[in-house]
């Protein structure tokens, strides 16, 4: 007899503990390979297409698009076995698996074409009930090249997007597991890498009632929403600003990029200067540990930067930002900023964030005390960068003006070291050459 499996929501890391669906790619009835997406989930940290581990025919689905699944409740099933139905071979199909449990999401690194078998029972192709397997006999499906170890479904849809064949690969982790870093390896040595899919983004969904709207807060929204909120409950926060002349940085930036090579960012060298000066003051790159009563400060700078998005405000993350210079820094900016914008950020670019950037000139205002990035300590804000009057050297001129601000947890320091830090800030953004000595 045809064997019928349950698909359930995996783990998609991070910590995350439910998903919306915001597209079924697959219908009752519908024939899929080992390893194809069946599903386009939305996460409050990324849109993610989920494979399936099992190939044969889809009997069920769980769940209409909008629906809320916590990790672990049933996706789908899937009839395979000796017995899956005839029409495999009447279609040329092949399901490109073995349909056990592998390692990880399934073992091919291709998606095969959708095949309707039989129609659906219900007009939207979703049942409560698994519907019976058609009888007829067929060979179970048989992958001669074994399992290919990857655990994350991100890794597989990053390697399906740009044409990387995993079983080309060797993992770096452990027992052969294939990481994110091992595609981003192969992806690098391509000549000419594919780009990336834009995730279509669901539209809106409201519910109408008198005088107004209501609007879920859900996914990114709502992930936005609890963070700000428990920022607010648990970190006594302070602000404090200072004008400062950005006349010669911006001139620095203007030569360095007259140079020739990579052309450099703006938002790079606040970054240089940010990570700069949090080796100085490496009380505001920490956080508190509440149940310890503890402040932990870290040997190591990730830095957050706010990027605003048709999705909602998402907070990238740039990995080991100390330990990079202004061109890596650029190029990563750069790189995760359009990741942002399409949608394909993975969770793992979304979090672990020590130190937060925040460039909020380009909405074309000067100032603000911006809520925390819990569980971090502070965030550095940067307001637009005009003509303004300014006294330099005795004499009254127009000078290219910025307004700095910090945001800072008073728990882990006082207004003393967090003046410091900014003030060091600001040096460097008026002379440059400060932040050389320093290095």
């Amino acid at each position: 007899m045809a064997q019928v499996l349950e698909f359930k929501l995996p783990d998609l890391g991070e910590g995350l503990t439910e998903a919306e669906i915001v597209r079924w790619l697959v219908q009752v009835g519908d024939v899929v390979a080992v390893d194809q997406p069946v599903v386009e989930v939305e996460t409050a940290k990324a849109m993610v297409e989920v494979p399936c581990p099992y190939g044969g025919v889809i009997t069920a689905r769980f769940g209409e698009e909008g629906t809320e699944l916590p990790v672990g409740a049933p996706l789908l099933t899937v009839a395979v076995g000796p017995q899956a139905p005839q029409a495999l071979q009447a279609t040329g199909g092949d399901t490109a698996g073995s349909g056990n449990v592998l390692v990880g999401y399934g073992t091919s690194e291709a998606p095969a074409r959708r095949r309707r078998v039989r129609s659906a029972s219900p007009a939207n192709g979703t049942a409560k009930e698994p519907a019976p397997a058609p009888p007829a006999p067929a060979p179970a499906p048989v992958l001669a090249e074994g399992p290919v170890p990857v655990i994350s479904p991100l890794v597989r849809r990053l390697a399906r997007d740009n044409d990387i064949d995993l079983r080309q690969l060797s993992g770096s982790g452990r027992e052969g597991l294939i990481l994110r870093a091992d595609v981003e390896d192969a992806l690098r040595a391509k000549t000419t890498p594919a780009p990336a899919p834009v995730a279509a983004e669901p539209a809106a969904r409201v519910s109408p009632v008198r005088n107004g709207i209501r609007i879920p807060l859900k996914g990114v929204r709502g992930a936005v929403a609890d963070k700000l909120s428990r920022s607010r409950q648990e970190i006594p926060d302070a602000t404090c600003w200072v004008d400062a002349d950005a006349t010669e940085l911006m001139r620095a930036r203007t030569a360095m990029n007259a140079a020739g090579g990579p052309k450099i960012s703006l938002l790079a060298l606040l970054a240089r200067i940010t990570t700069a000066a949090l080796a100085r003051f490496p009380e505001l790159n920490s956080y508190v540990d509440t149940g310890a009563r503890e402040v932990v400060q870290l040997d190591h700078v990730h830095l957050g930067f706010a990027a605003q998005t048709e999705r909602g405000l998402v907070v990238p993350v740039v990995r080991d930002a100390h330990a990079r210079d202004a061109e890596s820094l650029t190029a990563e900016f750069a790189r995760l900023t359009k990741a942002a914008r399409t949608g394909t950020l993975t969770p793992g670019e979304l979090t672990g964030g020590t130190f937060t950037l925040n460039n909020y000139g380009v909405f074309g205002v000067d100032g603000s005390t911006p809520i925390i990035n819990h569980p971090e300590a502070a965030m550095l804000g940067v307001g637009r960068i005009v003509p303004k009057p300014w006294v330099h050297e005795g004499e009254l001129a127009v000078r290219q003006v910025v307004q700095l601000s910090l945001t800072f947890d008073h728990r882990v320091c006082d207004g003393g070291t967090a003046g410091g830090f900014l003030r060091y800030v600001a040096d460097c953004v008026e002379h440059p050459a400060v932040l050389l000595r320093t290095l």
